[in-house]
């Protein structure tokens, strides 16, 4: 019997190339968990507290501002981001339904409306103050209108503001109003921590507004602020976290740090009336506000903060049966995905060869 001819036994590659192919493999399979781990977030609105909504109109798709109603308790205004339109959205925080929009006339095409907020005489203020592409517009706007006192779709008359920063264009996605003074601020939107910037005292509709630089604000990518009610502090938040600040006159001090919730994008912040909670909002189709207490009762606190003195959405919540606890869970999903992504790669790379 003749013999067999011996197998042809195929080149092995070196044990660096081994292991960086199982290192590979295995990083595509555990990013593929953590990418369903993570897609739970967007899937799932979480609620905190008994006060917090969710938004069912299919308009609000980039809700990028909110703005709690004096006028009308527990209604909050919202708008899109982006070129959506002139329009504002106010929303029952009890149902989470719109029960009014307005279409804001007097104005010019909007280009990039990221922020509002309520001022003094119950005074809305819209901010046209984006600018994605790092500074390119050598002016933004302001819209001041008056809140309507009844809740109803309808068109109202805007005044538009030209403003420039004194230090150049910049993107901008915090607008806020002090409720005392009616004087406006905006605070620049910068990966390295940005600035705050102070209106003039009263703005002209028929000149240049030149906004100018009053305080650093470090370690925040601001995506919105909101005054207290009482204007005696101000919070900024980012996508991860945010700060609360003394006013101290205009001179910021550092209060506390913000509770903020892990949001799909989040986007937006106002205080409730009664000051006692601040309210996280957060862009995407069916996004939730989510209720936070205020770091040390706040200064504007004026009642024992359950949602029955201000009408804030207790109803919602309970019936959707989402807490904190849910909000807790699906983050660290999140985070579990992500370490468990890194830990295998650096895992994978370190395994030695066969």
């Amino acid at each position: 019997m003749a013999g067999l001819a011996p197998c042809a036994v195929a080149p092995q590659p070196p044990p660096s190339l081994r292991r960086f192919r199982a290192a590979r493999t295995g990083f595509v399979g555990l990013a593929g968990l953590a990418a369903i781990l993570l897609a739970v977030l967007p899937a799932t609105p979480a609620l905190a507290d008994d006060d917090g909504f969710t938004m069912q109109d299919s308009r609000i798709t980039e809700s990028s501002g909110l703005a709690a109603s004096r006028q009308h308790p527990g209604v909050y205004w919202t708008h899109n981001d982006s070129d959506d339109g002139a329009f504002l959205y106010a929303v029952d925080s009890e149902t989470g339904e719109t029960v009014a929009t307005v279409t804001l006339t007097g104005v010019g095409t909007p280009r990039d409306v990221e922020a509002i907020s309520m001022g003094p005489g119950n005074k809305l203020y819209v901010g046209d103050i984006g600018d994605n592409l790092g500074g390119t517009w050598a002016y933004v706007w302001i819209y001041e209108l008056p809140e309507p006192k009844e809740l109803k779709d309808q068109t109202l008359k805007a005044t538009q503001y030209v403003v420039k920063y004194e230090d150049g264009a910049r993107d901008a996605e915090a607008l806020m109003v002090h409720p005392k003074t009616g004087r406006v601020y905006i605070a620049d939107k910068n990966e390295a921590g940005g600035s705050l910037y102070e209106g003039p005292a009263e703005l002209s509709a028929s000149g240049t507004n030149v906004f100018k630089k009053v305080a650093s604000v470090p370690d925040l990518e601001v995506t919105d602020g909101a005054f207290s009610p009482d204007g005696k502090q101000l919070a900024l938040r980012a996508y991860f976290g945010g700060i609360l600040y003394d006013w101290n006159g205009g001179k910021i001090k550092k209060a506390e740090r913000l509770s903020v919730p892990l949001q799909r994008q989040g986007e937006s912040v106002t205080f409730r009336t009664d000051g006692s909670k601040i309210m996280y909002g957060s862009e995407g189709s069916g996004s939730s506000v989510v209720a936070r207490e205020v770091p040390g009762g706040g200064s504007g606190s004026g009642g024992s903060g359950s949602s029955s003195s201000d009408g804030d959405g207790s109803g919602t919540a309970q019936a959707d049966g989402e807490g904190t606890s849910s909000t807790v869970k699906v983050g660290a999903l999140a985070v579990a995905g992500a370490v468990v992504v890194v830990w295998g790669f650096r895992r994978l790379l370190r395994r030695p060869s066969a």
